[in-house]
């Protein structure tokens, strides 16, 4: 019988699905936590510009987005390639969505995309945790490591399951965007 289980096709695009939720969940996961932990100490018309920075890829539509980066990406008139080569960083022009670089460019993308709604949920996850225990282990000569791993990261276990949880759901749906940026070319490695 011909099922989808014998299809090439649909075996590497289920590989390829499988990479991108075991690479960027983690990665979604550890940045989000390090950009909060950073922002969460600002003050609040800077905490709030970070968190607008963060949170607009999520409220722009997937369309527009794809539209930028495919612009951004382009290999001869893309804004990546012009500052690489004006930097004196690379000779000449690269094809981001090419064979070889198409894969980690799509998974820039997601995680560009990927990372404002965590931020925004750890940042909140921050306030709620107790000060006076804090203040209390920095007062009895706990390390900063210490208190975020004795104090903190328990308050944000709860919120870090549930950031896995939507970033895996949305790591399983990047279908649209790498339909619209590469049609899953060339010769299927996207």
């Amino acid at each position: 019988t011909n099922g989808m289980f014998s299809d090439e096709v649909f075996i590497k695009s289920l590989i390829n699905t499988v990479i991108i939720v075991i690479g960027s969940v983690p990665i979604v996961v550890l940045f989000s936590l390090f950009v909060a932990s950073q922002t969460y100490h600002q003050n609040a018309i800077a905490r709030s510009f970070y968190r607008f920075v963060f949170f607009l890829p999520v409220v722009t539509g997937s369309v527009a987005v794809t539209v930028v980066w495919k612009w951004i990406y382009d290999p001869l008139s893309g804004i990546l390639n012009f500052v690489l080569k004006s930097g004196h960083v690379i000779n000449q022009n690269i094809s981001w969505l090419g064979t070889n670089t198409g894969f980690d460019g799509i998974i820039i993308i997601l995680l560009t995309t990927s990372v404002g709604q965590p931020i925004i949920l750890y940042i909140a996850a921050m306030g709620n945790i107790d000060n006076s225990l804090v203040e209390a282990a920095r007062v009895d000569g706990a390390t900063e490591l210490q208190v975020f791993w004795k104090i903190k990261w328990p308050s944000l276990l709860p919120t870090t399951l549930y950031i896995a949880i939507i970033t895996t759901i949305n790591s399983f749906q990047c279908f649209a965007l790498i339909q619209l940026l590469t049609s899953g070319g060339p010769n299927y490695s996207t």
